[in-house]
């Protein structure tokens, strides 16, 4: 039977194991990148067959054609950290006649923190490297310290941080760890941009307040406004999105969004999905983006334009709230459950001529929101009412 062993080489031959160079002097064939072999070919007595392969079809292949009996793969750091061996292990493990395992080796992560002196039982960890970023924003606003992994992209990720709101921020950069030219360094997000940085670079952002709450009925007080601009007000909020019941990946439509108090909301429970503000007056959507900044959310996209014909090139719906329909609330509503029939719908209107034509054409669950807020008036308070509000809501396949 044929013996591979997939083995993590930490930040190179200082930090590898026992166990993985034990393997490696048994092995007489090794695959790998060009760099790993070269790295440790020069450091073993016994001549090695190297291969400068790394992806599982080639590996397999030349397994198959191979007459030894004891083979090596050589991944970078750990390979139960955002390593090739994800896809390795199951690929390797399908062949017949052969026995796999994996060495764990010393990740990027475990080293830097101990660079830093920090623990790291608390970090959430991220890698950048060919991925959308966007989620790091969440995750920096929800965490104390979140590990990043980069692919050359320090500046695209200190842009969207910065567009959130985290300018200031601290970050630690370690610049080609375990190498000849190792660099720890301490910034801020404004100047992370400015920096030239290895391409072999990590991170790490220390938020010294972070905020992962999920937050439903904002006081409206929290929110910058702008005369004209309507404003789902805060116990509408609360029940609305309670109604909606979002989860954390859900993709969001906030259809009408005025100031972005909706939007802002739903961004922070559906903290790893996206929400889309649609909104028609352009005079509204450079305070959405206030707002969402305010709050340092990087998942609201803000999409200018009239619904239903603002939908059509976004991606289908989880939920959707339906703020401000324009006379359009027919059209809306056949749009998004075209794109998704088990969607999640809230729709809001303060009059009752629009509960009957929703009420003509969807069933859905219909309640009156009716809220006074005291005012103090002397050394006594009065309750002030706000317009009533009708809140409709479906609850798609559930």
């Amino acid at each position: 039977m044929k013996k591979i062993m997939i083995i993590g080489t930490g930040l190179g031959p200082d930090t590898i194991t026992a166990a993985g160079w034990k393997a490696l002097d048994e092995a007489e064939v090794w695959f790998g990148s060009e760099r790993l072999l070269e790295l440790f070919k020069s450091a073993v007595k016994q001549e090695k067959i190297t291969l400068p392969f790394y992806t599982k079809d080639r590996i397999i292949q030349k397994i198959d054609q191979s007459n030894a009996q004891q083979f090596a793969v050589l991944v970078s750091g750990d390979p139960g950290f955002y390593s090739a061996a994800h896809e390795l292990y199951p690929a390797l493990s399908k062949l017949q006649d052969c026995s796999v395992a994996i060495i764990p080796g010393i990740s990027t992560a475990s080293a830097f923190f101990a660079r830093l002196g920090l623990p790291w039982q608390d970090a959430c960890l991220f890698s950048a490297h060919g991925r959308d970023i966007t989620g790091l924003v969440s995750l920096v606003r929800r965490n104390r310290r979140v590990f990043c992994i980069t692919g050359g992209n320090t500046k695209d990720i200190s842009a969207v941080l910065e567009d959130a709101g985290f300018s200031s921020l601290e970050v630690y950069v370690g610049e080609n760890l375990g190498l000849e030219h190792e660099r720890v360094s301490l910034t801020n997000v404004k100047k992370l941009s400015s920096l030239c940085l290895s391409s072999l670079s990590v991170l790490v952002f220390e938020n010294k307040h972070p905020d992962d709450r999920i937050r439903f009925g904002i006081e409206d007080e929290a929110f910058s406004r702008l005369e004209g601009i309507p404003m789902t007000k805060a116990a509408v909020r609360a029940v609305a999105l309670a109604k909606l019941e979002l989860r954390s990946e859900d993709t969001c439509y906030d259809i009408g969004a005025g100031t972005g108090s909706v939007s802002v909301e739903m961004a922070l429970a559906a903290h790893k999905g996206q929400v889309f503000a649609i909104e028609k007056n352009p005079e509204a959507l450079p305070l959405i983006h206030k707002n969402r900044k305010q709050f340092n959310l990087g998942n609201v996209m803000v999409i200018g334009g009239e619904a239903p014909g603002a939908l059509a090139k976004i991606p289908n719906p989880d939920a959707v709230f339906i703020g401000g329909s324009k006379g359009n609330i027919q059209e809306i509503i056949q749009w998004v459950t075209k794109k998704n029939p088990e969607v999640r719908m809230v729709i809001t209107a303060i009059t009752i001529e629009t509960v009957q034509r929703v009420l003509s054409y969807l069933p859905v669950e219909l309640i009156q929101v009716a809220v006074a807020r005291s005012k103090k008036a002397g050394s006594q308070h009065l309750l002030i009412a706000q317009n009533p509000v009708f809140i409709m809501s479906v609850q798609g396949g559930r």
